[in-house]
């Protein structure tokens, strides 16, 4: 079993059509979205967990790419830019997940990707700009 926290890019010309659908139907993976911004004949975006056995997985990611569909894993989007960042502490108070936090015996902001879901409230809190994504 295979499960990736995964950023999907849907080009204008695609994003009427029924991908997730056919990722389910064809290749039997399961999706949680986490964030979603698809709108008909816009650029899409949609941050989601995705599932399944290996072989189905590796096959609906080439069909995901067949598509045109951009893929990257959710950890490759979302950074904390260390030269920035003087561990305030800002985006710990806002962050949902628990993914920023406070660590008390160095006193510094960490970051841990696995349980961001990036729902961007630390960049909008962080007065340094310190958090970074790139889409």
């Amino acid at each position: 079993m295979v499960s990736n926290r995964v950023v999907l890019h849907f080009p204008r010309e695609i994003s009427n059509q029924p991908i997730i659908y056919r990722l389910v139907k064809e290749y039997d993976l399961m999706f949680n979205i986490l964030q979603a911004r698809i709108d008909p004949d816009r650029e899409g975006l949609l941050i989601l967990e995705l599932s399944g056995s290996r072989e189905n997985y590796a096959e609906g990611i080439k069909y995901l790419q067949s598509q045109g569909v951009g893929f990257q894993l959710l950890s490759q989007d979302i950074r904390r830019n260390e030269e920035r960042c003087v561990h305030c502490g800002a985006c710990t108070a806002i962050c949902p997940t628990g993914a920023l936090f406070m660590n008390r015996a160095e006193m510094t902001v960490d970051f841990d990707s696995a349980k961001c879901i990036a729902c961007l409230l630390c960049m909008r809190m962080c007065p340094q700009r310190a958090i970074e994504v790139t889409l």
